[in-house]
């Protein structure tokens, strides 16, 4: 099956000018004067760029090397609408084009999954679009004991009341298996040992990231599992909600690393951090950004080449006042496919850029 990817979704578009900080650039200061991370509150790399020091539970991550930052992703034509730009990102398309089909789902394209597994990938948020697609099984579960309740009132119907009827037949034989996979998943979440480190269960990712934790535990037999953070659309008085945020997510993955570490399973999982675009490189007059393109993007786990990957955009070459793209994101998928799954995907590009951040 190779690697399981934990997909994390930080939803309203996350500001990277200041979650990876280019704290020795001059520039910075003058494009965010009152908005900038102060010197003391970066944590530096290495003599350019930082993390904003909220993200220090990571720093672990970091120096044990399983922590990789890929810098300036993007794409071209960059769209600014929350809605288009996350299609984009999750159907792998050019900004020109639509496409119905999640990059996960197109990767496993003309391929055979194990049948016996009966669910290929989990959504534990609101967005599947990137499963989404004819070649994946894939559940929705928010809530892991509704998912449990509901689970547990499925009864198993056989084929004997379709009359003949072929649509009625292939209806009641979809249900009879979407009811076969619920009560699998029920029996296997149920035997799953207790993440050996607490959540935070007043955080909604938290609650994904423990229900994540046990369907990894219990040997839950999908490639990926989805989840989210919400509330990065930081239009107006950035700074406090931006922190905030940020210290969710470090404490939520600390805490994730060190039970799959625990548990022997750090090496099976790549997780990987998205966003639909990054903001623009001048802070707005509401002491908040404005929606821009390039940002950089988190992956770690027990496979990953930590370190920085691809370059920091140029705060002295804009474009329209936001950042150019260093690297596009189809070349991050096309790189996932190959180091989870062994699947050679190009997703639409020529030549994917070749980024050595999985081994």
């Amino acid at each position: 099956m190779g690697r399981i990817l934990l997909l994390v979704e930080l939803k309203g578009g996350n500001d990277g000018l200041n979650t990876l900080v280019p704290y020795a650039d001059p520039r910075y200061r003058e494009l965010r004067p009152g908005l900038g991370v102060a010197r003391e509150h970066v944590l530096p790399l290495d003599e350019k760029v930082g993390l904003h020091d909220r993200l220090e539970p990571l720093m672990d991550s970091w120096k044990a090397g399983d922590f990789a930052i890929l810098q300036g992703v993007g794409y071209p034509y960059p769209n600014r609408s929350h809605f288009r730009s996350i299609e984009i990102w999750d159907t792998a398309s050019a900004a020109s084009q639509t496409l119905s089909e999640g990059w996960i789902a197109q990767a496993f394209q003309d391929t055979s999954l194990p049948r016996g597994a009966a669910v290929d990938s989990i959504v534990a948020d609101t967005n599947a679009l990137p499963v989404t697609g004819p070649s994946l099984r894939t559940i929705v579960m928010q809530d892991a004991e509704n998912f449990l309740r509901q689970a547990e009132t499925m009864k198993e119907r056989g084929g004997k009341a379709d009359a003949g009827n072929p649509a009625l037949r292939h209806v009641l034989a979809v249900r009879q298996e979407i009811n076969a996979a619920a009560a699998g998943l029920r029996d296997k979440l149920r035997a799953a040992p207790t993440p050996a480190h607490a959540y935070n269960q007043d955080s909604g990712l938290g609650r994904q990231l423990d229900l994540a934790t046990r369907l990894l535990a219990a040997r839950v037999q999908v490639v990926a599992i989805k989840i989210a953070l919400g509330g990065f659309d930081t239009h107006a008085n950035q700074a406090q909600t931006h922190e905030r945020l940020l210290g969710v997510l470090a404490t939520g993955l600390a805490t994730l690393r060190r039970n799959l570490i625990a548990a022997n399973l750090w090496n099976d999982v790549v997780v990987m951090t998205y966003s639909e675009f990054g903001r623009r490189a001048r802070q707005n007059a509401s002491g908040g950004t404005d929606h821009g393109t390039a940002a950089p993007q988190f992956v770690m786990g027990g496979g990953v080449k930590g370190g920085l990957h691809g370059a920091y955009p140029s705060l002295a070459d804009l474009q329209d006042g936001d950042l150019k793209h260093t690297v596009d994101f189809r070349s991050v998928f096309a790189s996932v496919a190959q180091g989870c799954w062994g699947l050679q995907r190009d997703f639409g590009l020529r030549q994917p850029q070749r980024l050595d951040f999985l081994t």
